[in-house]
């Protein structure tokens, strides 16, 4: 893994202003070097300026060591090059100067305008230096010699520095771009990858939640139903045998068709399993949602799901149990999609499961509305009667009309249950229709 971020940063690990142990020695290096080249060009200066030798060696060893600090100071070593440049020395000190001045991150008017005074500076000086050893007699190479030799040398010592410390900070600069996009995209990775997991357990738990509304659904009306009939049957076992035969046969079919669908989802739930012992990819918990819902509502696109044509028969079922059911349709029938017959069907499931739960032997109205835009259905039962049969009591869990809020919001429509003035109850649910295609 490269070193990116706060790992970049606990690298830094050098003294004062440096970065790394190996940048310092490599200053007090160059330092070093540029204080004995001042030291040695201070001994002709301090002669050609009539002062002690000794002065002229402790000024070039001081002006000389500035270089030390040009990575905290690169203006003020520019600054001194430019200053002892006259007394001919620094030329190592003025070299590395330009460069750390041209690689910081300073403005561009600065960086120009320091090189442009070492470039006149030294331009100067190497001019008046190459006219006097031409006075002297060193040189005799004409008059053309002296400004070719000055510009050339001024050039030389100011341009390739400047250049090379411009290409190094901006090379510079783009690694610690590309060091800031690498540690970005990091932290743009983990949060993705932190999102992804709550997505994940989101997703998990809406799955499992699902589940327990379509197993609910599924098994709860019928079972319910069961506990009726055997109520009934406990009744009149005695009284009219051929009644509870009748029932019997009632509560046979009712919990075989229950065992039936339940062991539907129960395999879709398996099968997962079952390819993950094979070596295939195990189906995720999302997909084992959907299965098992679609298990669940016996498999829709094959026409085997419940609708809303099937409701004569659930209402029969619930009369068969002892419950007094009026039906009434209003509007043209026509199909829809199906996880609306199915929403419809299942909200009119549970609330007639909850009558009998709580409300046995209470006359229900059940209305069902097909509208333009959409269908609405309604069951309303009557206060229970004070004095009837034994009661069959039904457990619940408090799960049925949660179960119904979420199966009609999931579909943008509106449920809304509560108890009527008359001391009875009222589940409604309006859905938007989407007519099925022929």
């Amino acid at each position: 893994m490269t070193t990116t971020g706060e790992d970049h940063a606990a690298a830094r690990g050098g003294p004062w202003w440096w970065a790394r142990w190996r940048s310092a020695a490599l200053d007090a290096g160059l330092a070093l070097a540029s204080a004995l080249e001042c030291a040695f060009e201070g001994v002709r200066f301090a002669r050609d300026a009539g002062i002690p030798v000794a002065a002229g060696v402790v000024f070039g060893v001081l002006a000389g060591s500035a270089l030390l600090v040009r990575r905290q100071w690169p203006i003020a070593v520019v600054l001194v090059s430019i200053a002892i440049t006259p007394a001919q020395m620094g030329y190592l000190m003025g070299i590395v100067g330009l460069y750390t001045l041209a690689a910081s991150e300073l403005p561009r008017r600065i960086i120009g305008s320091l090189a442009g005074m070492s470039l006149v500076g030294m331009l100067i000086v190497m001019f008046v230096r190459v006219r006097q050893d031409m006075a002297r007699g060193t040189w005799d190479l004409g008059d053309w010699f002296v400004p070719f030799a000055a510009i050339t040398t001024a050039i030389g010592m100011t341009a390739p520095p400047l250049l090379l410390g411009l290409y190094v900070g901006a090379r510079r600069r783009l690694m610690e771009s590309l060091r800031e996009r690498a540690d970005s995209l990091e932290r743009e990775l983990m949060l993705l990858a932190e999102r992804a997991e709550e997505r994940a357990e989101w997703a998990r738990n809406e799955e499992r939640t699902r589940i327990a509304r379509e197993m609910h659904d599924v098994v709860a009306h019928r079972v319910s139903l069961m506990v009726v009939h055997a109520a009934a049957l406990q009744a009149v076992a005695r009284k009219d045998p051929e009644k509870a035969v009748k029932n019997a046969v009632l509560v046979g079919d009712m919990g075989r068709q229950a065992l039936t669908e339940l062991r539907e989802m129960l395999g879709v739930l398996r099968s997962g399993d079952g390819a993950a012992r094979r070596g295939e990819p195990s189906v995720p918990l999302v997909a084992v949602g959907v299965a098992a819902a679609v298990a669940a509502s016996r498999v829709v696109e094959e026409g085997e799901g419940p609708c809303l044509s099937e409701l004569e028969e659930l209402i029969g079922q619930s009369a068969a149990a002892g419950m007094v059911v009026d039906l009434s349709v209003e509007g043209d029938v026509r199909s829809y999609a199906a996880e609306i017959e199915q929403t419809a069907y299942r909200v009119v499931q549970e609330a007639l499961t909850n009558v009998h739960k709580h409300a046995a032997g209470a006359k229900t109205h059940v209305r069902l509305a097909h509208r333009g835009s959409e269908i609405a259905m309604q069951v309303e039962n009557e206060p229970p009667p004070e004095v009837g049969s034994a009661s069959a009591r039904l457990p619940s869990g408090g799960n049925g009309l949660v179960g119904m809020k979420e199966r009609v919001a999931a579909l943008g429509g509106v449920f809304v249950s509560g108890p009527t003035d008359a001391g009875g109850f009222r589940v409604s649910a309006v859905i938007p229709a989407v007519v099925a295609a022929v």
